[in-house]
């Protein structure tokens, strides 16, 4: 188990220089680099400004002396500094992260609870009525775009409410959780419904696809023949063998949530990730996107790492690979 841990967390270490090596020669090496103290410092920076910027990322230095400056500053937790709004990016990326990640901790469960537990139902009972209720409505949701499900559930659930008295969602915004634990749920429960609910849609395919192949193998057949409850048969013995490529596809969805819900953060105007990688494209804020680039990278390999121990504690043969 400690040598798959060892081999699993070497391989993110060299997925994560890979990353850093990429987005280096992108921004500061390749052709459409330019003048890169100039994209750094912003169209409106005085030569002062840039020639300060020249000078501390050692620009008129070889390429890979830049690159080992880059990466010693990576490795000490500088994201380094936006010259546009004259703030560290480690501060706008603190100030950012905590959205998301509250927006990831409430609507992953959910979408998990909805999308397991309706294929597992649909996969026991095939061809039902609640079967075909269940892939209806999933395929309904599938096919629905966040933005479009999100403008619905404000329309409807806040502002038809509010209109009529009914005071029950606020308006779209984030409050932060040491202020208020309640009203900081109150305020993400309709981005947790939009994004678990389009999300829940592959997962109840995906389990029930994955629940009636394992349903059919011979040793769920030989446990119903022992007289096994059929609960346990299902959760015990089939679900755990099924959930491999659920997990897989979890950690994807996940580990890309980690970069910003782009569309869901900008439609209820929750200044998560996605919001400041929005932002940051628009203002042409080149240290912002390199921040947000390398951090939505680290969540991406650290929630592929968690999957690959899960993988060892739901099927023990991974252990020996």
């Amino acid at each position: 188990m400690i040598r798959f841990l060892a081999r699993r967390i070497a391989l993110g270490v060299l997925v994560m220089w890979c990353v850093t090596l990429v987005v280096f020669l992108i921004f500061y090496v390749g052709p459409g680099a330019g003048d890169v103290a100039r994209a750094l410092a912003g169209r409106e920076a005085p030569p002062s400004t840039v020639a300060l910027i020249a000078r501390n990322l050692l620009l008129d230095r070889p390429w890979y002396v830049q690159y080992g400056h880059f990466l010693s500053q990576l490795l000490h937790g500088n994201l380094g500094y936006d010259y546009y709004n004259s703030e560290s990016v480690n501060t706008i990326i603190a100030q950012a992260f905590p959205v998301t990640f509250s927006l990831i901790i409430g609507a992953a469960p959910l979408w998990l609870a909805f999308g397991i537990l309706s294929g597992v139902y649909s996969a026991v009972r095939p061809r039902s009525l609640g079967d075909r209720t269940f892939t209806g409505v999933a395929l309904l949701f599938y096919s629905t775009p966040t933005f479009v499900l999100g403008v619905l559930l404000i329309l409807v659930l806040y502002y038809e409410l509010t209109v009529h008295g009914v005071s029950i969602f606020p308006a779209p915004g984030y409050v932060p959780f040491t202020q208020s634990p309640l009203q900081w749920a109150r305020a993400l429960i309709l981005p947790w419904l939009a994004l678990a609910l389009v999300l829940a849609a592959a997962y109840t395919r995906l389990t029930r696809s994955s629940m009636l192949d394992v349903l059919g193998e011979d040793y769920v057949r030989t446990a119903r023949a022992k007289g096994v409850p059929e609960r346990r048969v299902i959760f015990r013995h089939a679900l755990r063998a099924a959930l491999n490529p659920i997990v897989t596809q979890a950690g994807i969805d996940i580990g890309v949530l980690f970069g910003g819900a782009v569309i869901t953060e900008q439609v209820f105007d929750l200044p998560g990730l996605g919001w400041v990688a929005v932002h940051a494209i628009q203002e042409q804020d080149l240290p912002v996107i390199i921040g947000v680039v390398v951090v939505a990278s680290a969540g991406v390999v650290a929630a592929n790492l968690i999957v690959d121990i899960l993988y060892a504690v739901l099927d023990p043969r991974v252990r020996l690979h």
